[in-house]
Parts: structure tokens; C-alpha cells; sequence
């Protein structure tokens, strides 16, 4: 297994890949051809060059597609019936964040929830795929955080304006390429507590299923996003907080939580 990083090196944003534990810059284009470059981390770079970039967003997608009610337990912590077809909606792109970028509350909007997701990278243009065919649109997996205004959404405010606000869709850290989503712990960590714990064979919908599902509804572009919905253990965040989503095999996603002046 191979993850992918974006990575500010020396000011520029640059795609890198870690394998053999080290870590590599990419040649070409993520979503075309590229080849494997200079290496960047690794026992023979000096610790200066180590300190020389910064982990950002892994992908610039034109759109995060998020979907509710995706685990049996959250069902059930927001007491609502189990979807029958995948409930979903838009992020947009202007809400993404990378690791360690603050998640910042607007003022005003009351109570603001975090949301440990798995999130699946699309790695070329899909539109109408059949099941069966769906792993070969996804480039790999990632971290996501559906920070949400819940006060808003429990008073009907229409999902993309409670989930959309700038700062609310914090991906990353990496893209794990090969890795099976089918078994993989997902956790939620607000500083040192543990609130969310489950693991993606609960999903309701699984990848290949929303996939085909929403590329029939919308075209899915490379880097767009699929955030694969929340486990029940969903609280509020607040000003000083760190949320952190932990999932095996991709990584952890860590970011501080702060209000806007």
C-alpha cells in the first residue's frame, strides 16, 4: 500500500508519495501519468529538508459529496429510520481544509458537531458507472470531517448551508492507495476523549454502492471526494478543542478548533 501526501515544498503545492518508508515527490499528474522522483524523507535527507514542507490537503476537489445515515448506529443516536437509498449532498470546496488548519466557528450558529468519515478520492471522471465497476474511480481513501452547525440542521436549515461553512470539511492527512475499505476502525477524538468508535463494515452503503449511486446522479470528478457518512458518538465542538479522526491503514487527521473574532 501506497499513501499520497500534498505537500507545500519549498511554496509550491506538490503531490509526494510514501513508500519503503520514504518518502518520494511525484513527477506528472496525480490523476494521469507520473513517475516517482526525488526523495524527499527518508534515512539519506538531512533534517533540514525534513522541516521544509508542510502536509496539506490532499486533493483540491471541485466538490465534496457527503451521505447521512450511512452508519446503523447513527441511525439510531439521530433517531431516524435506516435510508433505503443514499441520502446526499454537496460540500463545497471552498469548506476544505488540511491537517493542523483550524476549524473555525462562526458566530451565532450555535451548537457545531464533528463527524470521524472515511472518505473515498475519485481518481477519474465518473458518470453512470455500474457497480461492479466502481473500484476503478477510486484513486484511494483519506480522513474526513463533517463539521456540522447541528442547531441549524435540527431547526430544518438545509444541509449544505449547515455543512458548508468555510473550515467544515477538513480532509487528509494522506490518500491511502490500495487499501481495502471494507474493515477499517474509525475513531473520533475530541482532545482525550474517545467519542466516536466503529469500524467501516458497518456502513450501510459501501463504496462501490455510492459510487454508482451518485455518479448516476452527478458527474464525479478526479479529486472530488465521497465522504462516506459518521458512526454514532457525534458532539460538539468548541473554541480550543482538538478533533481528531483516526482511521486504520490511512492515517490520522488532527485539527484545532477556534472562533472567529
Amino acid at each position: 500500500m501506497d499513501r499520497i501526501f500534498r505537500i507545500d515544498y519549498h511554496g509550491t503545492a506538490r503531490h509526494a508519495i510514501e513508500r519503503d518508508a520514504a518518502l518520494h515527490l511525484l513527477e506528472g499528474d496525480l490523476f494521469g501519468r507520473f513517475t516517482i522522483g526525488q526523495e524527499i524523507v527518508g534515512k539519506g535527507v538531512h533534517e533540514e529538508e525534513r522541516r521544509s514542507f508542510r502536509v496539506l490537503a490532499p486533493v483540491v476537489p471541485s466538490k465534496i459529496v457527503a451521505v447521512g445515515l450511512n452508519y446503523r448506529d447513527h441511525a439510531v443516536e439521530r433517531a431516524k429510520p435506516l435510508p433505503t437509498e443514499p441520502l446526499i449532498w454537496v460540500k463545497p470546496s471552498s469548506a476544505v481544509i488540511g491537517p493542523g488548519d483550524p476549524i473555525v466557528i462562526p458566530p451565532g450558529v450555535g451548537r457545531v458537531d464533528h463527524e470521524a468519515e472515511l472518505g473515498a478520492v475519485i481518481g477519474k471522471r465518473a458518470t453512470r458507472v455500474p457497480r461492479e465497476r466502481a473500484h476503478q474511480y477510486v484513486l484511494g481513501l483519506t480522513c474526513a470531517n463533517d463539521v456540522t452547525a447541528r442547531d441549524l440542521q435540527n431547526r430544518g436549515i438545509p444541509y449544505s448551508h449547515c455543512k458548508g461553512y468555510d473550515t467544515f470539511a477538513p480532509i487528509g492527512p494522506c490518500i491511502a492507495v490500495g487499501l481495502d475499505s471494507g474493515n477499517l476502525p474509525i475513531e473520533g477524538w475530541v482532545n482525550d476523549e474517545l467519542r466516536q468508535r466503529s469500524n467501516t463494515r458497518e456502513l450501510i452503503f459501501p463504496i462501490d454502492e455510492l459510487v454508482a449511486y451518485i455518479s448516476s446522479v452527478m458527474t464525479l470528478l478526479p479529486g472530488d471526494v465521497i465522504s462516506t457518512g459518521t458512526p454514532s458518538g457525534i458532539g460538539p465542538l468548541k473554541p480550543g478543542d482538538r478533533v481528531r479522526v483516526k482511521i486504520g491503514g490511512v492515517g490520522e487527521l488532527a485539527n484545532p478548533v477556534t472562533g472567529l473574532d
